[in-house]
């Protein structure tokens, strides 16, 4: 799995943020595997290539570097599902957007960054100051999905019966559990964006749908 995660800060040398990204990649890798209470820095540092001490230079405690790969997580994981919601063409009907943003969840969770599946998978699993940052990106990202479950009910695309809210929690919960149960070896990406799809849109659209 590619780990994408990103932050060269203004003013720092160069190969400095470079060792910084690779302890940060290194990270959202064995957290994305081996789950908070199993992460050690040693294993951080031998992911990375590097003699664990050299990880305090750059983060002051194991909690610190766990924060902010879980940040990341989730911070990247809104700016993909952004611009997927962009590139949608003009005339896509509001549940149509609700399957771009199944697919872009998807992918970006199990295909293309570690760091989304650490964010996932160790969600409330963490001490509260990490879990503080990490809700607040997390209701900008959950503020993205109740907009478009919200046009979809207002466009008549959802069912009378069911609660928008409850109904968002349960898409989204839905497709975060696929973190924990997936393996290549079972089904292709593709296969598992498919079947999300076809069941997202059946639990939630009219019966004459």
């Amino acid at each position: 799995m590619l780990a994408t995660g990103s932050r060269e800060g203004k003013g720092t040398d160069k190969k400095s943020a470079r060792t910084r990204l690779r302890i940060l990649d290194a990270a959202a890798k064995v957290l994305s595997t081996k789950g908070y209470a199993g992460m050690r820095l040693s294993d951080v540092a031998a992911e990375a290539d590097l003699q664990a001490p050299a990880i305090y230079y750059y983060f002051s405690s194991r909690d610190d570097l766990v924060e902010e790969v879980m940040w990341v997580g989730l911070a990247d994981m809104r700016a993909f599902l952004t611009t997927a919601l962009a590139d949608t063409p003009a005339d896509a009907t509001p549940m149509d957007r609700i399957l771009v943003a199944v697919e872009a969840h998807l992918r970006h969770e199990l295909e293309i960054s570690d760091y989304a599946t650490a964010a996932i998978r160790n969600s409330g699993l963490v001490p509260e100051q990490i879990e503080e940052r990490h809700r607040a990106e997390e209701k900008k990202y959950g503020a993205i999905w109740r907009d478009l479950v919200k046009a979809a009910a207002e466009a008549g695309e959802i069912r009378d019966d069911l609660d928008p809210y409850l109904a968002q929690m349960l898409v989204m919960g839905t497709i975060n559990w696929a973190a924990e149960w997936w393996k290549p070896q079972r089904a292709t990406i593709d296969r598992v964006v498919a079947n999300a799809q076809s069941y997202v849109r059946h639990a939630l659209a009219p019966v004459d749908r």
